[in-house]
């Protein structure tokens, strides 16, 4: 017999430049538990994709291209369409400028590139759970 609660499902989307290292990062998370809604290779896609759900993902992880000027515009845009949605954000700049604007914005983490699924796993469990 079974005692407790069912552990409630994490639902997560990645809005990343697909790569073999998150593939084999989605791979883990799916096997953990955690589902893949989708994952599209920029802000664009990613916020047609959302539209396009019935149910949206708890967390998005978003990459970071700092090379688009209009980064933080569009990250602005996806914060107040889907502001129920965690964001995490995963770049290879450790600056703490960019971490307080991010911050600002509404992001509840942020992950360096070379990030193991380990650390991933508990940034998207310590931002679902509040």
């Amino acid at each position: 017999m079974e005692t407790g609660t069912a552990k409630e499902k994490i639902t997560l989307a990645f809005i990343n430049d697909k790569s073999p290292i998150l593939d084999l990062i989605c791979k883990d998370f799916v096997a953990s538990g955690i589902e893949v809604l989708f994952r599209s290779e920029n802000i664009e896609d990613g916020l047609s994709q959302l539209s396009a759900l019935k149910e949206l993902p708890q967390v998005c992880i978003i990459d970071l291209d700092f090379f688009d000027k209009n980064v933080l515009k569009k990250l602005q845009e996806f914060k107040t369409k889907y502001p129920s949605i965690k964001l995490i954000a995963h770049s290879d700049i450790d600056n703490e400028k960019i971490g307080k604007t991010l911050l600002a914005i509404g992001f509840s983490s942020y992950l360096l590139i070379g990030t193991d699924t380990d650390d991933f796993k508990k940034a998207i469990e310590r931002v679902s759970n509040g």
